[in-house]
């Protein structure tokens, strides 16, 4: 396992950092904040990128921490795996192998895969000193993950133009105000020789499936949730279609200790929907829960 920090960054960015995991897959992150702070690993959901995280990063960074958003395995300019492994135990090592990278144990900030990747890494060895789970807990809702399978899936020759895929993000999310510039979008897609713009991940993230049945699923999860003993906090969005409050009240049963935020006029994306909301939320769960760092 390695991990190394690219020089000459440019004032005002994240610093680029790599990390080594598996049969030798480098993951690409950028981080901000003083190096010996205690470290904020963030964690996209699936079909997303790093870039998911720059405002929470920032955020983190300006009260102390060293933030680390990466691109997971088969997204954005991580390594695609060869053999297209994508299971969510896999993504869970991967966890382990980057936290035990890191100088001091993290703060593990995960949304949607990045979540369920956290829990189980813990589960798995992980060294941490809390959890932050957004929009994700041991139960999901079937229509929202179809919905976004339905989304990922819709255009596999991708978009004529960044205009195009704004529309496409647009009407997936109806209450997230269309972006007037499209620079940030650009950076969750890639530019092919063909001239069409398409997402940032290994097409066979969708097409490899955890071969485990739902219920096994639900039993590894849970068995993580169960044994959890570090300070968490459950981010909702209040207009999520993929944590219901059905699915938050399990998930409190299982984990007493959690806390837990809902956070108004925002679907499963919570941190790009309102990300001043969700950071004060996270912010004030650290401050509470976490010794200074």
């Amino acid at each position: 396992m390695s991990q190394t920090v690219a020089a000459g960054v440019e004032a005002g960015e994240g610093e680029r950092v790599t990390f080594t995991v598996g049969a030798g897959l480098t993951l690409v992150g950028d981080a901000w904040g003083p190096s010996d702070a205690t470290p904020a690993l963030l964690l996209h959901g699936g079909g997303q990128t790093r870039h998911a995280w720059a405002g929470t990063a920032i955020a983190l960074a300006r009260r102390g921490w060293r933030a680390i958003a990466l691109d997971q395995r088969g997204h954005g300019e991580s390594d695609w795996s060869p053999d297209g492994d994508y299971t969510r135990g896999t993504y869970a090592d991967d966890v382990v192998e980057v936290a035990r990278a890191l100088p001091r144990p993290p703060v593990l900030i995960g949304a949607s895969l990045g979540g369920i990747s956290s829990l189980l890494g813990i589960d798995r060895g992980a060294p941490a000193t809390a959890l932050v789970l957004v929009d994700i807990a041991t139960r999901m809702e079937p229509k929202g993950i179809e919905r976004i399978f339905a989304f990922m899936q819709a255009k596999p020759d991708g978009f004529a133009s960044l205009e195009e895929a704004a529309d496409a993000i647009s009407a997936y999310n109806p209450h997230r105000p269309r972006p007037k510039d499209l620079s940030g979008l650009a950076k969750n897609l890639r530019h092919g020789d063909d001239g069409r713009w398409r997402w940032h991940w290994d097409p066979a993230f969708m097409s490899t499936r955890d071969p485990a049945e739902p219920p096994r699923e639900h039993r590894e999860a849970d068995a993580a949730a169960e044994k959890l003993s570090l300070p968490t906090l459950l981010v909702r969005g209040r207009m999520s279609d993929i944590l219901s409050e059905e699915g938050v009240r399990i998930f409190r049963g299982q984990v007493p200790h959690a806390k837990f935020a809902d956070i108004t006029d925002a679907g499963h994306m919570v941190a790009g929907d309102r990300n001043d909301i969700f950071c004060e939320a996270v912010l004030r769960f650290l401050e509470a829960e976490v010794p200074a760092p």
